[in-house]
């Protein structure tokens, strides 16, 4: 394992890398936007060093979550995260590329994945970052079939993306029959425009959507709004 620093964030320690991928506040967001009444078992695509399926798994104490991680260095981090966090009966990780894994019957499936298609914005020199951030190996289409495949009827898909990418994702999904149900967009301060947008699919879903009240991260002053403080206390 390269070297690391640990983290942590509410009760959980997190191994991460210095230098390469680290969770960021999107990733914490993203698992505070699942809403599910019951969840039984999930699908963790690009886990990263597993900070989100970790939440996930002790928002829902009896649910089951598959975390696939295409990068072995981050899988052996999630491994680890999962080991010094108890969550080994919870959680089990898989160093796979998504698109060839062939599981079926989730609740749900999630994923921060990377928001950049290749040719555009800055290019990390860095492999882990540069797969992290830009569609090398997981595309909005990619994940609309694996969610398309993996889902049961009626199951769930939650990410979070780009907003100038949102209509992109809108159009992809439905074509894999995942029907945009429930958007909300975060910002950080209110006197910014949008940064990212929070986006939940049903698969074989009726036409309806619900847009969320926007999230804020930060006040003016730069300290976070007390909904961010709240959600950080996982």
């Amino acid at each position: 394992m390269q070297n690391f620093t640990i983290d942590s964030i509410g009760n959980l320690k997190i191994y991460q890398p210095v230098e390469g991928y680290r969770f960021s506040v999107d990733s914490i967001i993203l698992a505070n936007f699942i809403n599910l009444k019951r969840l039984n078992n999930a699908l963790d695509l690009g886990a990263g060093t597993g900070i989100i399926g970790m939440i996930v798994a002790k928002k829902y104490t009896h649910s089951k979550i598959t975390m696939i991680e295409i990068q072995a260095d981050l899988s052996e981090f999630a491994k680890k995260n999962i080991e010094i966090n108890g969550l080994e009966n919870q959680i089990k990780v898989y160093c796979v590329d998504a698109k060839k894994f062939d599981e079926k019957g989730f609740d749900l499936v999630f994923t921060n994945p990377p928001f950049r298609r290749p040719g555009t914005g800055k290019i990390s020199p860095k492999e882990e970052k540069a797969i992290a951030r830009h569609e090398f190996s997981l595309s909005v289409a990619d994940i609309a079939e694996i969610a398309q495949r993996s889902l049961r009827h009626r199951g769930r898909l939650c990410m979070v993306h780009l907003p100038e990418r949102l209509v992109e994702i809108i159009r992809t999904l439905s074509r894999y029959n995942l029907e945009v149900k429930r958007l909300r967009f975060v910002h950080s301060k209110i006197s910014t425009e949008a940064k990212m947008v929070l986006i939940e699919a049903v698969k074989g879903g009726k036409i309806s959507l619900k847009v969320e009240k926007p999230l804020f991260i930060y006040e003016e002053n730069g300290e976070y709004t007390n909904e961010m403080k709240n959600i950080y206390e996982i």
